[in-house]
Protein backbone atom coordinates (compact mmCIF):
# COMPACT_ATOMS: atom_id res chain seq x y z
CA UNK A 1 0.00 0.00 0.00
CA UNK A 2 2.95 2.56 -0.14
CA UNK A 3 2.90 2.59 -3.73
CA UNK A 4 2.55 6.02 -5.03
CA UNK A 5 -0.43 6.58 -7.18
CA UNK A 6 -0.05 6.97 -10.66
CA UNK A 7 -2.92 9.58 -10.89
CA UNK A 8 -2.49 11.46 -8.10
CA UNK A 9 -4.33 14.50 -8.59
CA UNK A 10 -6.98 11.86 -8.27
CA UNK A 11 -6.29 10.93 -4.56
CA UNK A 12 -8.34 11.62 -1.88
CA UNK A 13 -7.56 13.46 1.45
CA UNK A 14 -7.54 11.67 5.19
CA UNK A 15 -10.71 13.19 5.78
CA UNK A 16 -12.34 12.12 2.32
CA UNK A 17 -10.91 8.80 3.18
CA UNK A 18 -12.62 8.48 7.02
CA UNK A 19 -16.28 9.78 5.87
CA UNK A 20 -16.07 6.94 2.92
CA UNK A 21 -15.11 4.50 5.59
CA UNK A 22 -17.37 5.71 7.89
CA UNK A 23 -20.64 5.57 5.87
CA UNK A 24 -20.31 3.09 2.94
CA UNK A 25 -22.49 0.18 4.06
CA UNK A 26 -20.40 -2.52 3.10
CA UNK A 27 -16.98 -3.50 1.51
CA UNK A 28 -15.37 -6.51 0.00
CA UNK A 29 -13.14 -8.14 2.07
CA UNK A 30 -9.66 -10.04 0.09
CA UNK A 31 -7.78 -12.33 1.78
CA UNK A 32 -5.68 -15.69 0.82
CA UNK A 33 -6.14 -19.70 1.65
CA UNK A 34 -3.64 -21.72 2.39
CA UNK A 35 -2.90 -22.76 -1.39
CA UNK A 36 -2.79 -19.19 -1.84
CA UNK A 37 -6.36 -18.99 -4.02
CA UNK A 38 -7.62 -15.73 -3.18
CA UNK A 39 -11.11 -15.31 -1.69
CA UNK A 40 -13.24 -11.72 -1.73
CA UNK A 41 -16.10 -11.60 0.67
CA UNK A 42 -18.55 -8.92 0.95
CA UNK A 43 -18.85 -7.81 4.12
CA UNK A 44 -20.84 -5.45 6.96
CA UNK A 45 -17.95 -3.78 8.91
CA UNK A 46 -17.33 -0.17 11.54
CA UNK A 47 -14.43 1.67 10.92
CA UNK A 48 -12.92 2.87 14.89
CA UNK A 49 -12.36 5.89 12.89
CA UNK A 50 -8.77 5.40 13.71
CA UNK A 51 -7.16 2.12 12.56
CA UNK A 52 -8.96 -0.33 12.84
CA UNK A 53 -12.21 -1.77 11.32
CA UNK A 54 -14.49 -4.68 12.47
CA UNK A 55 -16.19 -7.16 11.38
CA UNK A 56 -18.26 -9.93 12.45
CA UNK A 57 -18.88 -14.12 11.45
CA UNK A 58 -19.93 -17.15 12.20
CA UNK A 59 -17.71 -19.58 14.67
CA UNK A 60 -16.18 -21.36 11.71
CA UNK A 61 -16.28 -21.55 7.93
CA UNK A 62 -13.96 -20.64 5.04
CA UNK A 63 -12.90 -17.09 6.13
CA UNK A 64 -11.31 -18.04 9.51
CA UNK A 65 -9.59 -20.91 7.59
CA UNK A 66 -7.88 -18.34 5.34
CA UNK A 67 -6.95 -15.74 8.22
CA UNK A 68 -5.49 -18.83 10.08
CA UNK A 69 -3.34 -19.42 7.16
CA UNK A 70 -2.36 -15.67 5.98
CA UNK A 71 -3.02 -12.74 8.16
CA UNK A 72 -2.36 -9.72 5.47
CA UNK A 73 -5.38 -8.83 3.99
CA UNK A 74 -6.75 -6.04 1.44
CA UNK A 75 -10.14 -4.33 2.06
CA UNK A 76 -12.14 -2.40 -0.78
CA UNK A 77 -14.89 0.28 -0.25
CA UNK A 78 -17.14 1.99 -2.75
CA UNK A 79 -18.66 5.03 -1.67
CA UNK A 80 -19.40 6.03 -4.84
CA UNK A 81 -20.06 4.74 -8.40
CA UNK A 82 -22.65 6.87 -10.37
CA UNK A 83 -22.75 5.16 -13.78
CA UNK A 84 -22.41 7.70 -16.64
CA UNK A 85 -23.69 6.17 -19.53
CA UNK A 86 -23.05 8.97 -21.99
CA UNK A 87 -19.49 9.74 -20.90
CA UNK A 88 -18.76 5.97 -20.86
CA UNK A 89 -17.18 6.06 -17.45
CA UNK A 90 -18.30 6.34 -13.44
CA UNK A 91 -17.79 8.97 -10.72
CA UNK A 92 -16.60 7.04 -8.28
CA UNK A 93 -15.00 7.59 -4.90
CA UNK A 94 -13.13 4.19 -3.17
CA UNK A 95 -10.98 3.36 -0.53
CA UNK A 96 -8.51 0.71 -0.39
CA UNK A 97 -7.06 -0.50 3.30
CA UNK A 98 -3.99 -3.10 3.47
CA UNK A 99 -3.20 -4.53 6.92
CA UNK A 100 -3.79 -7.72 8.92
CA UNK A 101 -6.78 -8.91 9.99
CA UNK A 102 -7.05 -10.94 13.23
CA UNK A 103 -9.93 -12.96 15.58
CA UNK A 104 -10.23 -10.43 18.72
CA UNK A 105 -9.95 -12.62 21.63
CA UNK A 106 -10.17 -9.92 24.39
CA UNK A 107 -13.53 -9.39 25.77
CA UNK A 108 -13.72 -6.03 26.35
CA UNK A 109 -12.66 -5.64 22.65
CA UNK A 110 -14.96 -7.99 21.55
CA UNK A 111 -17.83 -5.53 23.25
CA UNK A 112 -16.22 -3.07 21.47
CA UNK A 113 -16.56 -4.22 17.87
CA UNK A 114 -19.54 -5.31 18.41
CA UNK A 115 -21.30 -2.00 19.67
CA UNK A 116 -19.70 -0.26 16.81
CA UNK A 117 -21.31 -2.46 14.48
CA UNK A 118 -24.20 -1.94 16.42
CA UNK A 119 -24.25 2.20 16.30
CA UNK A 120 -23.49 1.94 12.79
CA UNK A 121 -26.09 -0.77 11.56
CA UNK A 122 -29.14 -0.17 14.16
CA UNK A 123 -28.31 3.76 15.80
CA UNK A 124 -30.23 4.68 18.71
CA UNK A 125 -31.87 1.12 18.86
CA UNK A 126 -30.91 -0.17 22.31
CA UNK A 127 -28.79 -3.20 21.22
CA UNK A 128 -27.58 -4.86 25.12
CA UNK A 129 -30.09 -7.90 24.59
CA UNK A 130 -29.21 -8.82 20.78
CA UNK A 131 -25.30 -8.72 21.93
CA UNK A 132 -26.06 -10.98 24.47
CA UNK A 133 -27.97 -13.08 22.97
CA UNK A 134 -25.63 -13.42 19.52
CA UNK A 135 -22.47 -13.20 21.70
CA UNK A 136 -21.74 -17.02 22.08
CA UNK A 137 -22.47 -17.96 18.51
CA UNK A 138 -20.04 -15.46 16.58
CA UNK A 139 -16.34 -14.12 16.22
CA UNK A 140 -15.36 -10.69 16.14
CA UNK A 141 -12.57 -9.83 13.42
CA UNK A 142 -10.12 -7.03 13.90
CA UNK A 143 -8.29 -5.78 10.54
CA UNK A 144 -5.36 -3.47 11.40
CA UNK A 145 -4.75 -0.55 9.29
CA UNK A 146 -0.86 -0.68 7.77
CA UNK A 147 -1.90 1.52 4.79
CA UNK A 148 -4.87 3.23 3.23
CA UNK A 149 -5.64 4.92 -0.03
CA UNK A 150 -8.77 6.85 -1.34
CA UNK A 151 -9.35 7.69 -5.38
CA UNK A 152 -11.81 9.71 -7.17
CA UNK A 153 -13.14 9.98 -10.46
CA UNK A 154 -10.92 12.85 -12.09
CA UNK A 155 -14.11 14.33 -13.18
CA UNK A 156 -15.21 14.72 -9.58
CA UNK A 157 -11.63 16.24 -9.24
CA UNK A 158 -12.37 18.71 -12.07
CA UNK A 159 -15.83 19.30 -10.75
CA UNK A 160 -14.71 20.35 -7.32
CA UNK A 161 -11.85 22.72 -9.49
CA UNK A 162 -14.38 24.45 -11.37
CA UNK A 163 -16.35 25.18 -8.10
CA UNK A 164 -13.73 26.95 -6.67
Amino acid sequence: MERAMRRSRQVLDRENVCAILDSAGNGVLSLVDDTGAPYGVPLSYAYDGEDRIYFHCAKSGYKLECIEAESRCSFCVVGQDLVMPEEFTTYFRSVIVAGRISVVTDSDEIQLGLKLLCDKYSPGVDTEAELSRFLKHVVVLRLDIEGICGKEAIELVRQRQSAV
